[in-house]
């Protein structure tokens, strides 16, 4: 079904599904995660998605950009960027901002 015939919640369905199956200790990026969707070149789609997501069950933290940076910019009660801290928590490294996609980036595997 084309994307303009699709309502905006079955996108959205559609997205959140795929990130719900990211592996803790694991990152996607926002491309990767449209294209697994079945929705190739709506990254942005993904993003929007989910800065609408409250925190809880769904494993938001584990979307990052394609060049492996942090893209959010929310912080926690101490000041800390709260999907690093998330990161870090799975034992991700988070430097300068940025994870290692080599190390971490998810295969698309369960």
């Amino acid at each position: 079904m084309p994307i303009a015939q699709s309502s905006s919640k079955e996108l959205a369905r559609l997205i959140l599904q795929v990130v719900a199956l990211i592996p803790y200790g694991k990152v996607a990026t926002y491309g990767q995660i449209a294209k697994m969707a079945g929705l190739p070149k709506h990254a942005r789609l993904v993003g929007r998605v989910l800065q609408q997501v409250e925190d809880g069950y769904l494993p938001w933290h584990r979307v990052i950009n394609s060049q492996g940076k942090i893209s959010l910019s929310k912080l926690d009660a101490q000041g800390d960027n709260l999907q690093v801290v998330k990161l870090q928590t799975e034992n991700i490294a988070v430097v300068a901002g940025k994870v290692n996609l080599k190390l971490y980036q998810w295969d698309g595997e369960i």
